[in-house]
């Protein structure tokens, strides 16, 4: 009986319902199903025949495209459930980080960022500097989004 389960995991589900009204500026939700950080949010009045109608606008916390979504104050929106980590940079091969966490273990599956980000990271590894990373991780997506002095 216990042979038909093929994996397991933690039950921790990606994402979790919040009223729209509850929902606040700099937080996070799920916008045409990206996690995004809210950036606008405005409230109609009630209508002749209906609910108060919330518009947001976030950006997507993953590719920073603006995104936009109209829902009625009362119903549900998921938002995502997210987690910020710091690795230590130890090095750089083939555009693929290798990071160091608390519990001393390695990660090589985060790809170098483009942009300013990477840069930066490349042309600080490049002078030898102790640094930080900092990962996002929402709806099984991660990706590098800050550099932190490591002193």
């Amino acid at each position: 009986m216990a042979d038909d389960f093929e994996s397991g995991s933690s039950g921790a589900s990606q994402t979790y319902p919040m009223q729209c009204s509850a929902l606040r500026k700099n937080g996070f939700v799920m916008l045409k199903g990206r996690p995004c950080k809210i950036v606008e949010m405005t409230t109609s009045k009630t209508g002749k025949h209906g609910h108060a109608k919330v518009h947001l606008v976030g950006i997507d916390i993953f590719t920073c495209k603006k995104l936009e979504d109209i829902c009625p104050s009362t119903h549900n929106m998921d938002v995502p459930n997210v987690s910020r980590k710091d690795y230590q940079m130890i090095d750089i091969n083939d555009s693929y980080l290798t990071l160091l966490d608390d519990g001393g273990e390695t990660r090589e599956d985060l790809k170098l960022p483009d942009g300013e980000l990477g840069q930066d990271i490349e042309k600080r590894h490049g002078n030898g500097d102790s640094f930080l990373v900092t990962v996002l991780n929402a709806i099984g997506e991660e990706c590098v989004v800050g550099i932190k002095n490591l002193n």
